[in-house]
């Protein structure tokens, strides 16, 4: 005997005693009458007992049958019960968001969001788990993420937010100390800032508007797991940096950082939500996502 008890046959036979007819029973599951009676069969088999009396004009319960039917119809009952519940969960949004984010961003962009999130969606909670490492949606249980990188082939479902373009910088200090690097391959000449969780493992690829390709694999001092973490280096003419417009965005446009290589350009990045395979998402899920495609859209990025 299988472990499971056979619970599409209870089913079956409690809408059979609840309508006292194969014949209604099989309309109302849609299914065929030899279906519905294959599945009380197979019950009656399973147990080792006749459940119903037949004949041609009568159905009734048999002692077994009747001891049965009660808990049968209270698992139906059950059944029903968790289907529904589950259906007004995925299409009302309603629970708990596990959410991993990069750190900074999260910090900077998406925490910001939140309170007009979760004021228009009252049922809807989030927790916010900020780390730059690339953290596994499946593995760790996490309903959704943010990527901001060119992804690579994967299983999961991905949706563009916005363009992230990155920027190789330096302090004009630093121009001033050491010269301005001209092409990509000068970069090894230099003191540069190196990025753990950098989805080129430690190379920065480039290309200009006439194909030319360059790869390099700088070094200098310093290496962190968080990309803000390089500013005050950066700023204090320490060295060059390649981070996204997000982090450096702000400092280029005072004029304590500069753009190097101009003329050069990197495989364009993005901001992508990433869930977990399968099937429909939740509707806490997809709100989520509506509402930050909304204002990541252009012009609305913090």
């Amino acid at each position: 005997m299988s472990k499971l008890p056979d619970f599409e046959a209870l089913a079956i036979f409690a809408k059979v005693v609840e309508l006292r007819s194969f014949a209604a029973a099989a309309t109302e599951l849609a299914l065929s009458k030899a279906t519905v009676s294959k599945a009380v069969s197979r019950l009656e088999e399973r147990l080792g007992a006749r459940l119903f009396n037949r004949t041609s004009r009568r159905l009734a319960l048999t002692d077994a049958g009747q001891k049965l039917s009660e808990r049968a119809a209270r698992l139906l009952a059950d059944g029903e019960a968790a289907e529904s519940e589950a259906l007004a969960q995925s299409a009302t949004p309603r629970g708990l968001v596990r959410f991993a984010v990069p750190m900074t961003f999260g910090v900077r962009e998406v925490a910001p969001l939140l309170p007009e999130f979760l004021t228009k969606y009252p049922e809807v909670s989030i927790d916010l788990h900020l780390s730059d490492a690339t953290v596994d949606l499946i593995g760790e249980g996490f309903d959704a993420g943010l990527r901001i990188a060119r992804l690579p082939d994967s299983s999961l479902i991905a949706r563009r937010l916005c363009a992230m373009p990155r920027h190789t910088v330096a302090a004009p200090s630093y121009l001033k100390r050491y010269g301005r690097p001209t092409h990509p391959m000068h970069l090894a000449e230099h003191k540069c800032f190196g990025y753990a969780y950098l989805s080129t493992q430690g190379v920065w690829h480039y290309t200009n508007a006439a194909g030319e390709q360059a790869s390099v694999r700088p070094a200098g001092q310093l290496r962190v797991n968080n990309g803000e973490a390089l500013m005050p280096a950066l700023l204090a003419g320490l060295g060059i940096a390649d981070l996204p417009d997000f982090l450096v965005g702000d400092a280029i446009a005072r004029g304590e950082v500069e753009v190097i290589l101009k003329g050069w350009t990197q495989p364009e990045g993005a901001v992508h939500l990433v869930t977990p395979p399968g099937g429909p998402r939740p509707a806490r899920v997809e709100v989520l996502a509506d509402f930050l495609a909304k204002h990541f859209a252009k012009g609305k990025r913090r």
